[in-house]
C-alpha cells in the first residue's frame, strides 16, 4: 500500500503548537502513522556525553507527528492526496485539488 506522505516532501503543519509553519519530511514511520519534519516540533532533551562522540546539554531535536497533523504541500498550496491505477497497473499519487500526478 502507498503512502500518502513520504520523505522529501513538503508539508504544512495544519493543527497543533506549530500550526501554519511548513518543512521538508526528514522519516516517516509508517506502522505508527508518524513522520518527523525538519524544523517543527521541536523539543529539549538532555542528553549524556560520550567521549569522542558527543558532548552533554540540551539538545533539541524534531519529534514525530502524526500525520493527521500535516497536509502535503503542492506550488505553495496545501492539497489532500489520492491514489490513481495508471493503465499499466502502476498506483501513483494524484493531487486532489489539480488532478496532476506526484512525483
Amino acid at each position: 500500500m502507498g503512502q500518502k506522505v513520504r520523505k522529501g516532501d513538503t508539508v504544512l503543519v495544519i493543527t497543533g503548537r506549530d500550526r501554519g509553519r511548513s518543512g521538508k519530511v526528514l522519516r516517516t514511520i509508517p506502522r505508527e502513522g508518524k513522520l518527523l519534519v525538519q524544523g517543527l516540533n521541536l523539543v529539549k532533551r538532555h542528553q549524556r556525553a560520550r567521549p569522542g562522540i558527543r558532548q552533554a546539554g540540551i539538545i533539541e531535536k524534531e519529534a514525530p507527528l502524526h500525520v493527521s497533523k500535516v497536509m502535503l504541500l503542492l506550488n505553495g498550496q496545501p492539497t489532500r492526496v489520492g491514489f490513481e491505477t495508471l493503465a499499466d497497473g502502476k498506483k501513483v499519487r494524484v493531487a486532489r485539488r489539480t488532478g496532476e500526478q506526484i512525483g
